[in-house]
């Protein structure tokens, strides 16, 4: 049902047409509809890329939007130092969930659309997905509203934000901030990353308000008797985290480089550069040259982790990580290839 084959984009766009008004009869939601060259040799032709095919296409319907009072922005720090505005919204229903916070993007998208606290916005889902304000209802906008002051201290420590050249985003440049720091120890315990599921964003957070927990090899120095101690834990909670800890030891290299939060470095790129040098020992020798060399790693990602592995401070951490018993090896190409002409 809903598959139909297309003389030409005049049949497309109809059909597109069609199902925009007809989707909300489904007993699902759907965003889009998947638009594809049906002959074999055109395919051939039209070729793909190393992330997709080119002969395939996700047309997305426009997205749904309201309106609703623009009650706050507040600003979140996430663990580059990154600041991000976020907008606290009178809570309203947009794409079948109620919405009461959506992302500003950046302090220059606030400026280009002349945002302000009180203003009546415009809130859409990017794919349908994720809450974001589009536009403000400036006639009803209060005559003694005032435009946003962009922040030009880091609203968690103080310090002065920067904005490195070309780019948009303001950062705190304070590594020790602490929400740059428990922004990155969510990263580093979550899932996909060293996933600790015992360690949720309540209990770090009481953990770094403790002092128990300064960066991500400090977790390796937790002692159940001590964290039993805390309010709200006791010996059985606390043996079962050291326990997921010492089992956390073991996860693979390409996981710990992806929760290491090296910038621009995903899990796909973790992984390649995992089975391509097998430790980040061997990682930390290799010259720029070297990773740009591998295909789906470009100048961008080789010099971050260059850059991010070259930097004292995260060589100290990678080396208290490997006194904790926190470094993970994988068969990387050169191993595989020795290994198959029996060296």
């Amino acid at each position: 049902p809903g598959l139909e084959l297309c003389a030409g984009l005049p049949q497309v766009e109809a059909f597109l047409d069609h199902w925009e008004k007809e989707r909300r009869d489904l007993d699902y939601d759907t965003d889009g509809i998947v638009i594809k060259v049906d002959s074999r040799s055109e395919r051939d032709v039209v070729g793909a890329t190393s992330r997709s095919v080119r002969w395939a296409v996700a047309y997305k319907f426009p997205p749904e939007g309201r309106t609703t009072k623009l009650l706050d922005i507040v600003v979140q720090v996430g663990r580059t130092g990154v600041l991000t505005p976020v907008a606290v919204l009178d809570p309203v229903e947009v794409a079948g969930s109620t919405v009461s916070r959506a992302t500003l993007h950046n302090f220059d998208e606030i400026m280009r659309l002349d945002v302000r606290v009180g203003d009546t916005v415009w809130v859409t889902k990017g794919g349908e997905v994720i809450p974001k304000v589009v536009g403000v209802v400036t006639a009803e906008r209060a005559p003694d509203s005032r435009s946003y002051a962009v922040p030009k201290r880091c609203p968690s420590c103080g310090t002065q934000v920067e904005r490195e050249r070309e780019e948009v985003a303001l950062r705190c440049p304070n590594r020790e901030c602490p929400a740059v720091v428990g922004a990155r120890l969510r990263h580093f315990v979550a899932r996909g990353a060293m996933e600790i599921e015992g360690l949720g964003g309540r209990l770090l957070e009481q953990l770094v308000e403790s002092g128990m927990v300064t960066d991500e090899a400090s977790l390796w120095d937790l002692e159940a008797e001590k964290l039993a101690e805390l309010p709200g834990w006791g010996e059985l909670s606390a043996t079962n985290l050291v326990a997921e800890l010492d089992e956390a030891r073991g996860r693979p290299l390409h996981r710990l480089l992806f929760a290491l939060g090296i910038p621009h470095v995903g899990e796909r790129a973790a992984k390649l550069l995992a089975g391509n040098f097998g430790s980040l020992e061997v990682l930390a020798r290799a010259e720029v040259d070297k990773l740009e060399e591998l295909e789906g790693i470009g100048q961008v990602i080789a010099a971050a982790v260059t850059e991010w592995l070259a930097d004292a401070s995260h060589k100290d951490l990678v080396a208290r990580l490997a006194e904790r018993g926190v470094d993970p090896s994988e068969e990387s190409a050169d191993d595989r290839r020795a290994s198959e002409f029996g060296g």
